[in-house]
């Protein structure tokens, strides 16, 4: 029976050492679907460069890598066992650079290293000692896993993907946003005119942040995960992230105004550009000059 479900992007990213752990993660992927996919109206759609880039010219592999596969996806799972990988110009190598763009979008990242033995004549003893750097600075920054053979593997990766979908606080603002889309498309009885925006029931919280996106040089509107809480940016200003779950939750709230008001659109992920009828409540909001 047809059903609808939001998209949940998962990119693969490792070096070329840890194949059987990719397909065993797909599989896990394809297990998640099996089992949750109709219920929480949810699919995880497993991506990588190998099917999902295509030969373009003009900037770095890596860079381009970047924009045509890894600017898409929701979650990220990194694999390493004794291979880090090649150098990009920016990074020790593509998966490095990879996991820490991603990272720095504030999307979630789950990382996986091999404790399996490796005789020391089959590797490559200078990428070894780069993944054992890797991984030492990744546990100051975060919480990494371990695993011994492929089975572990498989029984970690199918437990820890279930909690990182149902608690991941990214991935649920995400699916959020997407039900809004989805609610806006629905018919209503009472829908707002656009060239008579309510500018009267926003709360205080969600005509500041508009009237600061209209003033954006981009009229733009970024969202990420902060080590301290969700942080909202535009115009050159920062607002939440300052360890403060009610303020926070506020910024959050005003977010949702707007965009139930149409006064916003989601145009990726973690951006937002203001539409015409936000400009013309932004500009009944400043006062005279």
């Amino acid at each position: 029976m047809p059903y609808r479900a939001s998209v949940i992007e998962v990119l693969l990213a490792s070096p070329s050492d840890v194949a059987g752990e990719r397909e065993v993660a797909e599989d896990v992927i394809r297990d998640w679907n099996a089992v949750h996919s109709g219920n929480k109206q949810i699919v995880l759609v497993p991506i990588s460069w190998e099917t999902h880039s295509s030969p373009l010219m003009g900037d770095r592999p890596q860079a381009i890598l970047n924009k045509q596969v890894l600017e898409r996806a929701d979650l990220l799972i990194g694999i390493f066992w004794t291979r880090i990988g090649t150098p990009t110009g920016d990074a020790v190598s593509g998966t490095v650079e990879e996991i820490e763009k991603h990272i720095s979008l504030g999307k979630p990242a789950m990382l996986y290293f091999s404790s399996a033995p490796v005789h020391p004549d089959s590797v490559d003893t200078d990428q070894l000692t780069a993944v054992r750097e890797f991984r030492e600075r990744c546990k100051s920054t975060g919480l990494i896993q371990t695993y011994d053979d492929l089975v572990d593997f498989r029984t970690k990766l199918s437990r820890q993907l279930a909690q990182t979908v149902n608690d991941n606080s990214y991935i649920a603002a995400q699916l959020e946003s997407l039900n809004w889309l989805s609610r806006r498309d629905e018919p209503r009885f009472e829908r707002f005119d656009p060239l008579t925006p309510p500018s009267r029931d926003l709360s205080e919280r969600a005509k500041s942040l508009l009237t600061d996106a209209s003033m954006d040089p981009r009229g733009t509107i970024i969202v990420a995960e902060g080590s301290t809480g969700k942080i909202i940016l535009t115009n050159n200003k920062t607002l939440g992230g300052a360890n403060n779950p009610r303020v926070d939750a506020e910024w959050t709230s005003a977010l949702e105004e707007l965009m139930e008001n149409e006064l916003i659109k989601m145009t990726s992920a973690t951006s937002y550009d203001i539409t015409s009828a936000g400009y013309n409540v932004a500009d009944k909001l400043r006062p005279p000059r």
